[in-house]
């Protein structure tokens, strides 16, 4: 289940509204990195939902592909993390798996069996001895609607003995209450550093598309005022760009002594200056040329004149410090964690939307289906080739975040379940050291399988939930 947002619509810049766009369509407005939990979708909104004309077959089914190939390879790296520590603390480690279902092939290195299993969506590996063995035979008896969580318990165990078989100490429920933490915080923290260096590549490598001060085309007319949308909202008469001499190509260097680095710069002081001559300093064909513009005076929204000269910059891509990849995955790990804080009523809202037929919430839960819907969307976008491999890789690093911020939760069967019970282990532990008491026998997690069998039962209903939802009413992009 991931965290999904809706893209902006966003037309050409004009000098009235000057944004930064993530390669990627994902809107920044502020240099805010915290949008960047909205980097999953690229230049979605002239891609419609329609497989004909601009969106191929072929692309969309590509990006699904790239997208279950990146997630495996998450679960894979997921499960190193657990793997490392695990044989690093010297546990034996009979089994790593990626996927679930009839086992489609495998190979065995030293005591280890490694293979993946048809169904890709998950992974595992076998320690010996998650759970201290069981205890005796209990001979109370039970009552009847007992007997089914009691039948639950003792598979466990029985699951559990056979690990155990030839272990020796070289058990996970013999480590240090630390030990048993680094091996389960592993796989979530391996995640999470596959997310920062995908956010890594994404800002720094790749860059943030923004409106540079490079001429890119100039405007056919001057608008009636700042809301227009065509031509047929044109004041008449040539524009300011057109009188003064700009041309496309034509970089920016300075207006009236003030240095213009990108478009926003250049449109701060247009808006600011309606009716009042400008030097523009531009450098053309390899040398400076002065010009002098007068920025028409056109009403705006709110009533107030903002100036308007008449032309449109190029886009670059500026790659920004290394250490703003980072930072955006940690703040997507606050958005994401928003979201499952709220997960059953944001699953319940999305499958009431299957018998109202409302709109999905845009920034509400998405299960894999719906990922893949987005995947192959962004493949398939008539957008530039590096923003579409951008945006791939922009959703990829908030699939890792979402698989952080789930395996953290303190319910087992997830990572941050195991970590509770070591916890409590721990602090039994210390309790006993502190009052010079025998040590406790280790805790029995066994006991609690009928609660992880509820866990998990309610999980497969969400997730069901949340893939009925995409397929039936999926989240619009528009």
């Amino acid at each position: 289940m991931i965290g999904a947002t809706r893209p902006q619509e966003q037309s050409p810049p004009q000098e009235d509204a000057a944004p930064i766009v993530l390669p990627g369509r994902f809107l920044l407005r502020d240099g805010g990195a915290e949008r960047a939990r909205r980097a999953a979708l690229i230049r979605l909104a002239q891609s419609r939902r329609h497989y004909g004309g601009q969106v191929t077959i072929l692309a969309f089914v590509v990006g699904i592909v790239v997208l279950v190939i990146g997630l495996a390879i998450s679960i894979a790296l997921h499960e190193v993390g657990h793997l490392v520590p695990a044989k690093a603390f010297g546990v034996r480690v009979g089994q790593y798996m990626i996927g679930f279902g009839p086992t489609l092939f495998s190979w065995r290195r030293g005591e280890t069996e490694y293979g993946f299993k048809a169904l890709p969506l998950g992974g595992y590996i076998s320690m010996a001895g998650m759970y201290p063995p069981a205890p005796g035979a209990e001979t109370t008896p039970r009552r009847a609607s007992s007997r089914f969580f009691s039948t639950l318990v003792q598979d466990a165990r029985a699951a559990n003995e056979e690990t155990l078989i030839g272990a020796g100490d070289r058990t996970f429920y013999r480590l240090s209450m630390w030990k048993r933490i680094v091996i389960m915080l592993g796989g979530p923290f391996m995640n999470l550093l596959l997310a920062i260096v995908l956010f890594a590549i994404l800002f720094s490598g790749i860059g943030v598309q923004t409106a540079s001060s490079t001429v890119g085309s100039l405007s056919a007319c001057v608008p009636a005022s700042a809301t227009a949308s065509d031509a047929s909202e044109c004041a008449p008469g040539q524009t300011p760009a057109q009188r003064a001499g700009l041309q496309e190509g034509d970089v920016i260097v300075s207006i009236d002594g003030t240095s213009t680095a990108d478009f926003a710069e250049a449109s701060a002081i247009i808006q600011q200056s309606a009716g009042r001559t400008l030097t523009f300093v531009v450098e053309r064909g390899g040398a400076e040329r002065t010009l002098s513009v007068t920025p028409t005076a056109v009403p705006s929204s709110d009533g107030a004149d903002v100036g308007f000269v008449g032309f449109r910059p190029t886009s670059e891509f500026v790659r920004q410090p290394i250490w703003v990849g980072p930072q955006a995955a940690f703040e997507n790990v606050g958005a994401v964690a928003g979201i499952i804080w709220q997960l059953p009523v944001k699953i319940v809202e999305a499958g009431a939307t299957l018998f109202t037929g409302e709109e999905r919430d845009p920034n509400g839960p998405l299960s894999v289906v719906g990922a893949g819907v987005i995947a192959g969307e962004v493949a398939s976008s008539d957008a530039p080739v590096l923003n579409r491999v951008a945006g791939m890789i922009g959703l990829l690093g908030s699939l890792n975040i979402a698989l952080f911020v789930f395996n953290l939760v303190p319910l087992l069967p997830l990572d941050g379940g195991h970590v509770v019970v070591a916890l409590w282990d721990g602090i039994k532990r210390a309790w006993a050291r502190l009052f010079s008491r025998p040590a406790p026998k280790p805790v029995d997690a066994t006991r609690l399988v009928p609660f992880t069998m509820v866990v998990f039962v309610a999980l497969v209903v969400m997730g069901g939930t949340l893939i009925l939802a995409d397929l039936f009413n999926p989240v619009s992009l528009l």
